[in-house]
């Protein structure tokens, strides 16, 4: 049975070896995963996450966001595998069953979550970029776009924000995994925030969230592990 602590995503966003073991010593007994970055897997290297699994059972998501050609995409998340994440995030505009061929040779069982539309984009910054009005108009529209071409290219499941949760569930499938990002409680709302389509952690779930991402509201709190502990709560309420 999961409990509402398995939900829970957090992101190790900091720059420096000791502050992320500081964070993941404080929060390792109540959360599921700790999110490795670009920033602190570059900074760090591997090292990093044979150090975090020093302290308790939280698992690691290494959000690489790989995208390049498909052999090259192929190679790389290969060489991450070995490093026995449970997930690892790509990029898969080409579809066609990028990578679907890769589960024999997968060391961990290590499973692919595409990137569909960063939780920092909106319909402004879209149609500066190029897209058209379908999809600028429509952000969901284009998540799911995107969440049909993951499947087809055999990803595991998604990252994509609070909203298109349901959608994606019902349009591509309960075993899609949907990992959604940008979840702020009503309790850590801030002026000027770079996430622009937030959603509740119990808003989240209820829409079939099988994981949150949630930085800022644990990191910045007093006390980390009592601001996660009150999100798991809201989480447990979500799920009764």
């Amino acid at each position: 049975m999961k409990k509402p602590k398995d939900y829970i995503i957090f992101p190790l966003d900091v720059d420096s070896y000791d502050k992320a073991m500081n964070l993941a010593e404080i929060l390792s007994d109540h959360i599921s995963l700790f999110k490795i970055g670009l920033e602190l897997f570059i900074s760090q290297g591997p090292r990093i996450i044979k150090s975090i699994r020093n302290f308790g059972d939280a698992g690691i998501f290494l959000d690489l966001k790989l995208h390049d050609i498909p052999t090259t995409v192929k190679r790389a998340f290969m060489a991450a595998s070995a490093y026995l994440p449970q997930f690892v995030t790509v990029y898969c505009d080409e579809g066609d069953a990028l990578l679907s061929d890769i589960a024999a040779d997968n060391p961990g069982n290590t499973k692919i979550l595409a990137v569909t539309v960063l939780t920092s984009m909106n319909r402004n910054k879209l149609k500066r970029l190029g897209y058209s009005r379908m999809y600028s108009e429509d952000i969901s529209a284009l998540v799911l776009l995107r969440a049909k071409m993951a499947k087809e290219a055999g990803c595991h499941g998604v990252i994509c924000s609070g909203h298109e949760v349901a959608m994606i569930k019902k349009e591509i499938g309960d075993d899609m995994i949907a990992v959604t990002p940008g979840i702020r409680p009503s309790w850590s709302l801030i002026n000027q925030d770079d996430q622009k389509r937030i959603m509740s952690p119990a808003d989240a779930v209820k829409n079939g969230a099988d994981y949150i991402v949630t930085g800022r509201p644990i990191r910045d709190a007093k006390a980390p592990a009592d601001a996660a502990k009150r999100i798991a709560d809201e989480i447990e309420k979500a799920l009764k």
